[in-house]
């Protein structure tokens, strides 16, 4: 059993190495790790730029645009989110998190690349009405940094 699976995650590996299937995985994985799903894109795309160092700078950039477009899906949800709870309730919600949110605006979007907290920082974005599009920059920016630092890290350690 031991040797079948060692066999299955080695195919896994291989076929994740090649560049027309690992970009796409990298993508799709980066993507659906930004929505509100416990997933980390960081082993896929460290796996792959360990298998092919010639796609570091396209893994990078493609794993942050499907990382930054995860996130902007959890923005549309937190909007959507909040109609239906003023709908629902007719009033709307303040917390202290939500006003230190508001004061920082778009710009605390930067921090959706940390762990555990920063997805659904992206949702409370679209849930307080932040501004659409420079959040999603300030998303892309935090995301394309982790990116960097996170796989240079991990090459250089490993």
């Amino acid at each position: 059993m031991e040797a079948w699976i060692a066999h299955a995650v080695q195919q896994l590996l291989v076929w994740m190495a090649l560049p027309e299937i690992g970009l796409p995985a990298v993508f799709f994985i980066a993507f659906v790790s930004a929505t509100l799903l416990p997933l980390g894109s960081e082993p896929a795309v460290f796996g792959l730029i360990k298998l092919n160092p010639e796609l570091f700078w396209p893994a990078i950039l493609v794993a942050t645009v499907g990382n930054t477009l995860g996130g902007a899906v959890s923005w549309w949800m937190g909007w959507g989110a909040e109609k239906l709870y003023e709908k629902t309730t007719h009033h709307s919600p303040e917390h202290r998190v939500l006003g230190w949110l508001r004061r920082f605006g778009a710009r605390a979007c930067l921090l959706s690349w940390l762990p555990v907290v920063g997805d659904p920082l992206c949702a409370v974005a679209g849930w307080l009405r932040l501004p659409f599009w420079p959040c999603v920059a300030y998303m892309a920016l935090g995301k394309f940094g982790r990116y960097v630092v996170m796989t240079s890290t991990l090459l250089w350690v490993f």
